[in-house]
């Protein structure tokens, strides 16, 4: 049997937490990505959506899609996974085009597709799915935002559109990458390599700033020879030093701009690439007979003028070139100017010795592959062309050199000018413009004897080395340069000594030192040549440009109209403005964008505003107008400008935030209503209040009926706009049965009404009217004014009343623990077997003297109720109410709290069934008050005090009692303390706590030398084992006396003191000094055993009297004790 009850009480076991188990299983939870969602116009758009609660997890499950637009309440169906024909025409030719498509991923997961966002696609996305259990559970749809925003990403590569290279040069080549979107986005950066067959990415900027080559460029990169560098706000550098063949192909940068989503992750919203150029890198030339060893010469200028400096520079190129040894060598005609041999040894020819011991002429090697010639103050005769030679050598087993064949360059021709021709260039040293105007240099030539050509050059720094930007021939021919084709640029000559360069729409990147070289020609020969550099500085377009927001009125009124105006001074250039709207802390949304070339992008549903711009002397103004301005258009506005140059997206300082706050009209709506009204119980009771005046013919009104009584405010009901009505949720379901509410409209004064049917005395109070008018904003919004409320007193009278009660007041003292009772007796009252009668105990404490709480009710059906309150704590609990006698009532404070002091009031109701069968009150009347005071227990604790003298050896123990007499009530909780005190000392120190809750503590630590005994409950006792001579001294114990106290806890109540017992230990030398006592002590034991003996025979005398008692008892009939024969209680007058 035993083993049958504890399976089955395992299984229950099992069972229940089986149950709790799937209980606690979390409902079903549909999962979206988090919005808003930035997405571009044009770009693919990818929402997964996952399904998690259900109680099959493999079960495939049906997916839903539906749209709605901002603003809008109507949802639209887009695609559904279980339902071809689920779409609306709105989206159904892209869902059979399939660029719309939903599909599953796992069974509890899809993923939602959209290949090319339109801009009507921004709105709210939910998914839903189709609940095929036969249980409902949760939530099965979730929601997310889209955004659909402008592409503004540009990437251009201001490179010509096919270069050429020989094997080893370097190649440096630029990208411009830009947006103009006002969310916080970054950018990222690559470079490709198109070859046909296969694109090869070179190198890449993450949006982190993370460099990281493509595949097979890795050691290049790690050598130094490959390199991507951001050398400006927008530009982007690739390096690559040494250019092999297979470098060769299709050259492109690639730009991803990206944006971080609510859940914290990176996504690209848009790649653009730049155009290609074509990269041709050519092979070296093998010659049979040079061993494929190739020579080139060239010079820092080619026209150079008498007492100047010529520098001549020799590169040779050849397989293997580091392990092979060169003589290298410069000729100008045939005549040998200087030789470096394979060791470096430098051989200077007899023209020139005399002229390197001056310091004048100068010849190294300063590569592997260059070598360097520097001739000083150059003169006329040394114009000519000039050539640079080179011979292989092979070195021998004995370290001696053997000369290969010489390869020699091409000739270069360096011109010599005269400094006495009065040949000279003018032109301004600095020059500064600003970001978007245009540049014009002017060079202005004196002492013209030839015909003229112009190299305009620049270059970025001091230390850079200059480029050609444009060139103007002797005969009119313009050849612009690499770094600035496609650019607006122009070299004319508009008179015979004058040159003017112009760039139009310049940028910051344009600073920089530029130089005009201007040459004179005589018969193909240049005799004379000049040059003069001129510092520029382009401003930035924010340092001169000012942007600023303001409004003449930014405080408006719903449904007015609001300007608000952006003032652009200093810019000349065709600007784009976006207009862009915070709301609270939500993120940023575009408005719109204005472009430069007057197109206009809206952003979402924005049909209340609209655009205008005017120019005037020295600033543009952009118009935002508001049309009809809501709640919906209140916040934080911002102007950003920004410029679309040279293919890259400039962002100025945006301009300062502005608030448009819109407040609701004031409201003009009163109200009227009867201000007292009188009714009689068991009769219905109409209220009403009116609309006397509205702020609009088209308001709306939700009411609300309140009840006001001195316990509590109850709300009965509200209505709202459009007539739905809720109940209050304090209201029990008799109550709702006799409410019923109607709303008429007059002429333009709506009229409320609350019927109370069959009124009760306890629905007397004061009625509150809460009108609240509703109005629709531009957009058709409602939107609400403050409430207005009037009041009515209702009155409500009884027949005449024949219950009567005792109207005396009371006065109770108790003290705390103790019970108490309280009788409430009706003094006369109907005797009809039909009146029945409802009884409620109230309670007022002292810090409320003014609210009264029900604590316990005895209705007229016999139920017993506690109402939720805040009365003291447990009162309710330890309440008896009880009805003795038909004509009284009884309550009863079982344990009594010092905190149950107050007002006790009894209140009684009359009740009669009608001719319907329903309850009707017919009278309610209240006692008068019983005033309850509860005192704390006082303390009576008594403890034995008497001083003693004890003398003792080493071998003897002593005990210290500590015997209580009396203490103040059988539960108190004891704490006894033992002290000892020296001699010599005036301060006591604790040897032993015994504490209430029977803990002990050794207070000096004496360990095993101490033992504890309570052999009684008001006995205790604390014995010294071997004792020393240092424990002598005086001991005694301290009693503490706790008494529970139901609302303030335990409390120390007393505090005492035993008598004194001076103690004296001494060692056997002491044993003389000490025999006189010694004797006295053997007399007192002698007597304390003869009061031992004489003890033990009146003990037996009593138990044999206590024996013959009990065989009396036996022989009567029966017994007299009070328990089998209670005493008979005298009959009371109301019994």
């Amino acid at each position: 049997m035993q083993f049958s009850l504890r399976f089955l009480w395992g299984t229950s076991v099992l069972f229940v937490l089986d149950l709790l188990s799937h209980c606690a299983e979390a409902g079903v939870q549909i999962e979206v990505q988090a919005g808003p969602l930035y997405r571009v116009e044009g770009a693919p758009l990818s929402i997964s959506c996952n399904a998690s609660g259900f109680i099959s997890d493999s079960a495939v499950k049906e997916f839903q899609f539906q749209y709605k637009k901002p603003g809008k309440q109507t949802n639209m169906n887009i695609i559904s996974t279980g339902d071809q024909s689920f779409a609306y025409a709105k989206f159904l030719t892209r869902v059979r085009k399939r660029e719309i498509v939903l599909t599953h991923v796992t069974p509890n997961s899809v993923l939602f597709e959209i290949l090319s966002l339109q801009r009507d696609d921004e709105g709210e996305y939910t998914c839903a799915v189709v609940n095929s259990e036969s249980v409902y559970r949760e939530t099965y749809s979730a929601t997310t935002t889209v955004k659909v925003i402008d592409n503004s990403l540009g990437v251009s590569s201001p490179v010509a559109p096919s270069l050429s290279y020989n094997e080893g040069d370097a190649l440096t080549v630029t990208c411009q990458a830009s947006s103009n979107t006002i969310q916080h986005t970054h950018l990222s950066l690559a470079w490709y390599l198109d070859k046909d067959i296969k694109t090869q990415l070179i190198m890449s900027l993450d949006r982190d700033f993370t460099l990281r080559p493509g595949p097979g460029f890795e050691g290049r990169f790690r050598a130094g020879l490959i390199r991507l560098d951001k050398t400006g706000e927008v530009t982007y550098t690739l390096t690559m030093a040494q250019l092999e063949p297979s470098d060769g192909g299709r050259l492109y940068c690639q730009a991803h701009e990206w944006i971080q989503d609510p859940d914290l992750t990176w996504y690209v919203i848009v790649q653009k690439n730049a155009g290609e150029t074509i990269l041709n890198v050519k092979a070296r030339e093998l010659r049979p007979d040079s061993a494929s060893l190739s020579v080139r010469v060239s010079a820092q200028q080619a026209a150079v003028q008498e007492g100047r400096d010529l520098l001549l520079s020799c590169n040779i190129d050849t397989e293997n070139l580091e392990v092979k040894f060169f003589s290298v060598a410069w000729f100008r005609s045939s005549i040998e100017l200087a030789r470096i041999g394979p060791t470096g040894i430098l051989t200077v020819g007899p023209d020139y010795r005399g002229r390197e011991k001056d310091g004048e002429f100068r010849a190294a090697r300063i590569g592997d592959r260059d070598y360097r010639l520097i001739l000083q103050t150059v003169r006329t005769e040394e114009q000519g062309e000039y050539t640079c030679r080179a011979w292989p050598e092979d070195r021998g087993q004995d370290g001696a050199f053997t000369q290969g064949a010489a390869q020699d360059s091409r000739p270069l021709l360096i011109s010599i000018t005269t400094a006495g021709s009065g040949f000279s260039v003018e032109m301004p040293n600095n020059v500064s413009v600003n970001e978007g105007d245009a540049l014009k240099l002017t060079c202005k030539v004196h002492g013209v004897k030839g015909q003229l050509s112009i190299t305009w050059q620049r270059k970025l720094s001091s230390a850079a080395m200059f480029t050609g930007v444009i060139s103007l021939s002797q005969e009119g021919v313009i050849e612009d340069g690499t770094e600035f084709r496609g650019r607006k640029i122009r070299a004319t000559r508009p008179a015979g000594d004058t040159f003017t360069l112009e760039l139009d729409e310049v940028t910051s990147a344009d600073t920089g030192v530029y130089q005009c070289d201007v040459s004179e020609w005589k018969i193909n020969s240049r005799t004379n040549s000049q040059s003069q550099a001129a510092i520029v500085t382009v401003a930035p377009t924010e340092s001169f440009v000012e942007v600023s927001l303001f409004s003449r009125n930014n405080m408006a009124t719903m449904g007015e109209n609001v300007e608000l105006m952006c003032r652009i001074r200093g810019m000349r250039l065709p600007v784009t403005v976006t207009w862009s709207l915070q709301r609270d802390s939500t993120a940023i949304d575009n408005i719109l964008t204005l472009y430069s070339d007057g197109s206009i992008s809206w952003s979402g549903e924005q049909h209340r505003y609209q655009l205008k711009v005017a120019k005037q002397q020295g600033q543009t103004i952009h118009y935002l107008l508001i049309n009809g301005v809501s709640h919906r258009e209140a916040g934080s506005y911002q102007c950003r400008v920004s410029i679309f140059q040279e293919s890259v997206h400039k962002k100025l300082q945006a301009s300062n935030k502005l608030t448009l706050i819109v407040q609701n009209p004031a409201s003009h709506l009163i109200l009227t209503s009867t201000r007292a009204l009188t009714g009689s119980i068991n009769t219905d009771v109409e209220l009403q209040c009116s609309v006397s005046s509205a702020s609009s013919l088209s308001s709306r009104y939700a009411v609300t009926w309140i009840l006001q009584q001195p316990a509590q405010n109850t709300t009965i009901l509200t209505s709202d706009q459009f007539a739905l009505v809720t109940f209050g949720p304090h209201l029990e379901v008799s109550h709702i049965q006799r409410i019923s509410t109607k709303r008429t409209r007059g002429i333009h004064q709506p009229r409320f009404e609350l019927m109370l049917r069959q009124a009760r005395i306890s629905d007397a109070g004061l009625y509150v009217c809460e009108v609240v008018e509703l109005l629709q904003d531009p957009s058709g919004e409602w939107y609400q004014l403050p409430p207005v409320s009037t009041t009515t007193s209702l009155t409500l009278t009884e027949p005449a009343n024949d219950l009567h009660l005792d109207q005396r007041e009371q006065q109770v003292l108790a003290s705390e623990g103790e019970e108490v009772h309280f009788n409430c007796s009706l003094m006369s009252a109907a005797s009809s077997p039909s009146v029945f009668y409802k009884v409620t105990w109230l309670y007022t404490g002292h810090g409320s003297p003014t609210v009264r709480l029900p604590l316990v009710e005895l209705d007229h059906t016999g139920l017993l109720t506690y109402p939720e309150n805040q009365a003291p704590r447990g009162l309710q609990e330890r309440l008896r109410l009880s009805r003795p006698t038909q004509s009284r009532f009884s309550l009863e404070i079982q344990t009594v709290h010092e905190g149950d002091s107050g007002s006790y009031q009894c209140q009684v109701e009359q009740y009669e069934l009608d001719h319907e069968g329903l309850w009707q009150q017919k009278a309610s009347v209240s006692a008068g008050p019983v005033m309850l005071s509860v005192k704390a227990t006082e303390s009576s604790l008594t403890i034995a005090k008497e001083d003693l003298d004890l003398n003792v050896s080493r071998s003897q123990d002593f005990s210290i009692s500590c015997n209580i007499i009396k203490t103040s009530r059988p539960e108190s909780g004891l704490q006894v303390t033992w002290f000892w005190q020296e001699r010599t000392e005036t301060k006591p120190r604790p040897v032993f706590t015994v504490y209430r809750n029977a803990t002990l503590q050794d207070r000096l630590g004496k360990g095993g030398l101490l033992r504890f005994v309570h052999p009684s409950p008001n006995q205790f006792q604390l014995t010294f084992s071997k004792p020393v001579p240092q424990d002598s001294g005086v001991y005694f114990c301290e009693v503490e006396e706790w008494l529970p106290s139901v609302s303030r806890g335990w409390r120390r109540v007393a505090a005492e003191t035993s008598g004194y017992l001076t103690v004296r230990v001494y060692s056997a030398g002491d044993a003389e000094a000490v025999s006189e006592s010694g004797c006295n002590s053997g007399v007192w034991i002698g007597i304390l055993v003869g009061i031992i003996i004489f003890s033990l025979l009146v003990i037996c005398l009593l138990l044999l009297k206590i024996r013959q008692a009990k065989i009396s008892h036996k022989s009567l009939g029966q017994s007299l004790w009070v328990e089998q024969h209670p005493l008979n209680t005298k009959p009371s007058a109301e019994d």
